[in-house]
Order: structure tokens, then C-alpha cells, then sequence
């Protein structure tokens, strides 16, 4: 698996000031395939930048779960070339009863069906919190997999998965194949951000302790995640390289990324 792609979300600064030239440079890195985030909003945008610097994006990120109109989603991925498009944040105070994972299978199955019928997958991304909070002694990310129809896919963030309690190998062994894309991120885990969590508004609205923690981000392979084990557990999966912040350059920082998991995603 050497042909990984990154999460546009990454470079964000950089695609404010100019989302061709982002691109370009995350091209001249290596990358073939990105994900880009809220794409149904600049999908002529991005559409140029890709095609002038031979990029493909396998998969995106778009609120879906709650869009008035998903189709319009739908479809701007489909002007893309993407086959997956993935759900990446619901919040917190939406994950804390079984009633509550209930609603929120039950739509990703309506749209999982929507998406289907268009040609494409639709999945969820998780955080730590769908770890951190139980039903019942479990994970409700356990119930809401078990809710979830065959047809929807997952992409896991294997960062904040840790974060949040799971063994993270192990949660993508039982997973399978189902799991169509990793965010590869490394770091310090730390306890004190275990339960530490974003405002209910916006995941980019965080207390310190966790600003602290998105940017202590490092390259793939210079934190506490033991992120050949994550590889090796689910072979199958697109390796999808991520920052929510980083300290230094992020364009160095996934360009470490990228070349730690040339010579080690074997």
C-alpha cells in the first residue's frame, strides 16, 4: 500500500489562500489521491485543481448527516470522481444513549441507501468520543456498528480512536474490510485528552488541553501509536495521512508522513 492519499483538511490554511496552488504542492510531495473536506462547496474549485495537477479523490468529507439536501452532496461528489463519501463529525452531546446511536445509524442507513442508488458509499469518520462514551459498558461506537446495514462503510481515525480507549488494531481486525479508509495520524495519547471535547458546534472550537494535543501531532511514526500494527490490521483500507494541527510546516509534515509510510506500509 504505497499510494496514499491525505486529507486536504491538513493544508486548510493554505487552500484559504489558494486551493490550486495547495494542491499542486501537495502533488509535488507525491500524493496522487487526496480527500478534500466540505468539497460540495467548491466542487468546480477543486475539480480544476485536480485535473491541472493529476489528483484523484477516492473519498471526501461533507456534513451529509445533517443536509437538508444530501443529493446535492451526492452529486458533487460524483462530479468529483469519488466513489466514498464519509460523514466526519457529529458531536459529542449526540452520542450518549442508546436512543441517540439509534437516530443516528438509522440516518446513516437512509442515506447509505441514497448514496447506493447514485453509485457510491457513504460512511462515518469517528473522533475519541464515540470511544470515550458508554451504553451499557460498551463504546457506543460498538452500537452503532452493530445498528449500522452492511453497505456502509467506516473510515476510522486510528489517532482518536486510541485517544479514546479502544485498542485500535484489534477494533479494525473486527471490522474488516468495512473499513474502507485510515486517517494516519500519530502523537502523544494521553489520558488528560481522553475526555477532553470539542464544543457541540464545532469540532474546531476546543479547550486547550486539546489544542495542546492537536498540535503535538507528529509524522507517522514518531509518536505513541504503534501505527505498523494499525497497517497490518487492516491491509485493505486507503491510508488516508492527516494533521488537525501541527507545530512546524504541515506540508513537511505530511511529506515525512508519505515517506515514513513508503518504506514501512510493506
Amino acid at each position: 500500500m504505497s499510494n496514499p492519499s491525505v486529507q486536504l483538511y491538513s493544508v486548510r490554511d493554505a487552500i484559504d489562500e489558494d486551493l490550486d496552488r495547495a494542491v499542486a504542492r501537495v502533488a509535488e510531495i507525491g500524493f496522487r489521491q487526496v480527500e478534500p473536506y466540505a468539497f460540495h462547496l467548491r466542487t468546480a474549485d477543486y475539480k480544476r485543481a485536480f485535473q491541472a495537477s493529476g489528483i484523484t479523490a477516492p473519498s471526501g468529507h461533507a456534513p451529509v448527516i445533517d443536509s437538508d439536501a444530501p443529493g446535492s452532496i451526492f452529486d458533487a461528489a460524483a462530479e468529483l470522481g469519488m466513489t466514498t463519501v464519509i460523514d466526519p463529525f457529529i458531536p459529542t452531546d449526540r452520542w450518549q444513549s442508546s436512543d441517540d446511536v439509534h437516530r443516528l445509524a438509522d440516518r446513516v442507513n437512509e442515506l447509505t441507501a441514497e448514496a447506493t442508488s447514485r453509485g457510491l458509499e457513504f460512511g462515518y469518520h469517528n473522533h475519541q468520543w464515540e470511544f470515550t462514551n458508554k451504553v451499557g459498558g460498551r463504546p457506543v461506537y460498538d452500537l452503532f456498528v452493530e445498528l449500522l446495514g452492511p453497505d456502509t462503510v467506516l473510515e476510522v481515525d486510528t489517532f482518536w480512536a486510541t485517544v479514546g480507549g479502544a485498542d485500535t488494531p484489534a477494533v479494525l481486525r473486527s471490522l474488516g474490510d468495512r473499513v474502507r479508509a485510515l486517517h494516519i495520524k500519530d502523537g502523544k495519547i494521553d489520558d488528560d485528552i481522553k475526555n477532553v471535547l470539542p464544543s457541540s458546534e464545532s469540532a474546531l472550537i476546543v479547550p486547550e488541553a486539546l489544542k495542546a494535543a492537536f498540535e503535538s501531532q507528529t509524522p507517522a511514526g514518531q509518536g505513541d501509536l504503534d501505527v505498523r500494527a494499525i497497517l497490518q490490521a487492516s491491509p485493505n483500507a486507503l491510508r488516508v495521512v492527516e494533521f488537525d494541527a501541527y507545530r512546524g510546516d504541515v506540508f513537511d509534515g505530511i511529506a515525512q508522513s508519505y515517506a515514513w509510510l513508503a518504506e514501512n506500509d510493506v
